[in-house]
């Protein structure tokens, strides 16, 4: 399996923040640009947790990729509910 370039981990990132904030729904940051900065930090963080908790040295595959940024989308967006201030005006 080849190795994804930028374009394939900035679509992965798209991804996986789009689908992280469909869960999240209205609470977090939308758009664009944060779902793509909270989507790339979730595939370091999913990365992260991936290697160390479950042992697995790589992903192998588009969809392996997205599953494991999205799980470390949603953590990224549990984070961030928890540090950010919830009244905005």
């Amino acid at each position: 399996m080849p190795q994804m370039d930028l374009v394939g981990w900035i679509v992965v990132g798209l991804i996986a923040g789009l689908l992280s904030g469909l869960v999240f729904g209205h609470r977090t940051a939308r758009g664009c640009l944060p779902n793509l900065l909270i989507g790339v930090l979730g595939g370091i963080v999913g990365g992260y947790l991936a290697r160390e908790l479950l042992d697995v040295d790589q992903t192998v595959g588009f969809i392996a990729a997205v599953v494991v940024a999205f799980v470390g989308a949603v953590i990224v967006r549990l984070i961030l509910a928890i540090v950010a201030p919830t009244d905005r005006r």
